[in-house]
């Protein structure tokens, strides 16, 4: 049996529809899956070996980009899926199944997917409470039960040892010392960032206390790791922008704590194992958790809905917000090391 996938645009988001994959082999062991992506978190495919081909395709964002998936569909029709799963709820992502004529065409309805898929979905959020589960729930007949979180695989990205011996290497790191990543960038606006003044102060005690401080993140949060460092006063490892996705992969299973926002780089750390501080802010983990038994997860408290917060871009003059503070953080830190 023959599955197409279209994946999720975004880094996290990738990372847990390892979920779906997953369950789509414990389902059909025997299913080839086969998965279209974009090209921001396209090469996190190759580190996951349920998937069988990877197929990259090159739209943007905000664009229907008509020619490049009629294309695709050309290079994809003689391949005979039984089924194709569409995991992004926009009518275009579902157009490439459609014009392969794949006889099962699975997805949510979205944006009133009518007869661009014959096995649509209702979103039920209230039932489908984790983004993991709606993944998962396409993988199972409409009728079936949905799993709880507990039940459902973790995601879990192999690691290339080489490359991660070899970035250790050019950069110096002591192995006999701690290593700690610090991933302060999160998307959607500084409402979801933890300050900087906070990650300084922290980062000050890491140093302290011997322990080796690496920043990751892409170009955007290079600046924003620049100030932790001016900020801390230590000499700190900048590698925001300097890395590539799957470079970050090989190191984040190097160290030995990540401490993040809510970010697609809070889920890699939790897809590689290791012990880490999730910091949540505007956003929730009742949503978008690590899935990943080593994670502390710390919320920030605010009296308005969850709704209404994750709205926000800023935090700055908003009334009924308590930050997660830098002892929660110093606890949680202590518990780990």
């Amino acid at each position: 049996m023959k599955i197409l996938i279209f994946s999720p645009s975004w880094v996290g988001d990738m990372v847990m529809a390892q979920t779906l994959f997953k369950t789509l082999l414990q389902q059909y062991p025997d299913a080839q899956l086969d998965v279209i992506a974009p090209p921001w978190p396209y090469d996190l495919l190759q580190r996951m070996p349920e998937v069988s081909n990877h197929y990259k395709i090159e739209v943007q964002r905000g664009k229907f980009s008509w020619q490049v998936r009629r294309a695709m569909a050309a290079q994809l029709k003689n391949n005979h899926y039984a089924q194709v799963i569409t995991m992004p709820i926009t009518w275009k992502s579902a157009l490439i199944g459609y014009w392969c004529k794949i006889p099962k065409r699975t997805g949510f309805l979205g944006e009133m997917r009518y007869g661009l898929l014959n096995d649509w979905r209702k979103l039920d959020t209230e039932s489908l409470a984790y983004m993991v589960q709606r993944y998962v729930s396409l993988a199972l007949p409409a009728e079936a039960a949905i799993p709880k979180l507990t039940q459902i695989p973790s995601p879990k990205l192999t690691v290339d040892q080489a490359n991660a011996k070899q970035w250790l290497s050019t950069l110096k790191i002591n192995t006999k010392q701690p290593l700690i990543a610090l991933m302060p960038g999160a998307e959607f606006g500084p409402a979801k960032r933890w300050p900087t003044e906070n990650y300084a102060l922290i980062t000050k005690d890491l140093m302290a206390a011997g322990c080796q401080v690496m920043l990751l993140g892409s170009p955007k949060d290079y600046d924003t790791a620049l100030e932790i460092e001016q900020k801390s006063g230590c000499e700190l490892l900048n590698l925001c922008g300097k890395t590539k996705l799957l470079d970050a992969v090989d190191l984040l299973a190097s160290a030995t704590l990540a401490i993040s926002n809510d970010s697609g780089l809070m889920h890699i750390a939790a897809a590689v194992g290791i012990p880490q501080i999730a910091i949540y802010r505007s956003s929730t983990p009742e949503f978008t958790p690590p899935l990943n038994a080593q994670a502390i997860i710390l919320q920030a408290q605010f009296n308005s809905s969850t709704a209404e917060r994750i709205k926000l871009k800023s935090l700055e003059g908003v009334t009924g917000f308590t930050d997660v503070s830098i002892a929660e953080v110093q606890t949680a830190i202590q518990k780990i090391l």
